[in-house]
């Protein structure tokens, strides 16, 4: 079989983003961001949002870890030790109060499992959270726009382009897979293993951001690692021909990266990484620099081959 990389052909269906999504958007943005008011009228309740100062003592003599300014402290949310949160009700701001309660026995720090303390506690806000209406104010003050309207077009163009991109990178994954198909290419049995190796660590950071690691995975689902690496190597085998297409591309078209394309690689980098370029430097070595040509490089490869594609818009 040929290597065919350009004459492909593919079909691209752009979903049309509905008025029914750009409303659950919206509806998502008002749950997630509510209003706060300031409660001046009277004094707290439990369900307030409170601003304060504390100051915790035992034996007379003040702990490390117990003091705080400026905490923000739901009252009834069960967040502090048994007892806290109920002392501070009934309470109006700049008022001083002094909190009794009793660690539990089982609490983290030794030196306080079970013993008595005070928290000298100033209360500087109480506030209360509620639901935005759907009008301009809600706009100005979560969407950045002046009018709720003009804070919906917005909303739906930045879904649309989302999915446009979405739908985008999807086609053109397909269209290097499509041409990986016709690469002949038998990878090594030790790449293999190490392809597989690092499918099985990019599940294991995965496990790892939900607080889990792979021998409680196999526990739940019933296997073993050593399913897992089998399962794996049809991803990993895929990728490896999906690599090694791009590398015959690079090599037929003499593509390279240059170090404008590098640079502003780096500031993309850096930028989603909340980071200035000059912070990243220190990272920047040669697995680094190999890293950002190879996806430069990956990225000119499949633009290349979804410019020379015969694509249907549907």
């Amino acid at each position: 079989m040929r290597f065919t990389y350009k004459g492909l052909s593919a079909q691209l269906t752009r979903h049309i983003v509905t008025d029914e999504e750009i409303d659950r958007q919206i509806e998502r943005l008002r749950q997630n961001n509510p209003r706060i008011a300031l409660v001046n009228d009277r004094p707290t309740e439990l369900g307030d949002e409170v601003v304060l100062d504390y100051a915790g003592y035992c034996d007379g003599e003040q702990f490390a870890g117990g003091t705080a300014e400026n905490q923000t402290l739901v009252l009834g949310s069960g967040m502090f030790i048994p007892g806290f949160e109920e002392q501070l009700v009934d309470k109006v701001p700049g008022e001083k109060v002094i909190v009794k309660v009793t660690f539990p026995t089982e609490y983290h720090a030794e030196n306080l499992a079970g013993k008595e303390a005070e928290f000298h506690c100033t209360i500087h806000q109480i506030r209360i959270k509620t639901a935005y209406e759907l009008d301009d104010v809600f706009a100005q003050e979560v969407g950045g726009c002046y009018t709720f309207e003009e804070m919906r077009q917005h909303l739906g163009e930045s879904l649309q382009s989302y999915t446009d991109q979405r739908g985008e990178m999807d086609l053109q994954d397909r269209l290097l897979r499509q041409a990986a198909e016709t690469l002949e290419f038998t990878p090594s049995e030790e790449a293999l293993e190490e392809a597989v190796t690092e499918q099985i660590q990019n599940l294991e950071a995965q496990l790892a951001r939900q607080g889990l690691n792979l021998d409680m995975y196999c526990s739940f689902t019933k296997t073993t690692v050593e399913d897992l690496r089998n399962d794996a190597k049809s991803a990993a085998q895929a990728a490896l021909r999906n690599q090694a297409a791009v590398d015959r591309i690079v090599e037929l078209e003499n593509l390279s990266a240059t170090e404008q394309e590098i640079g502003e690689a780096l500031a993309m980098i850096a930028k989603q990484n909340n980071m200035t370029v000059e912070q990243i430097k220190p990272y920047y070595d040669t697995e680094f620099e190999k890293a950002v040509i190879k996806s430069i490089l990956t990225s000119k490869v499949m633009g290349l081959i979804r410019d020379e594609a015969d694509i249907a818009v549907v």
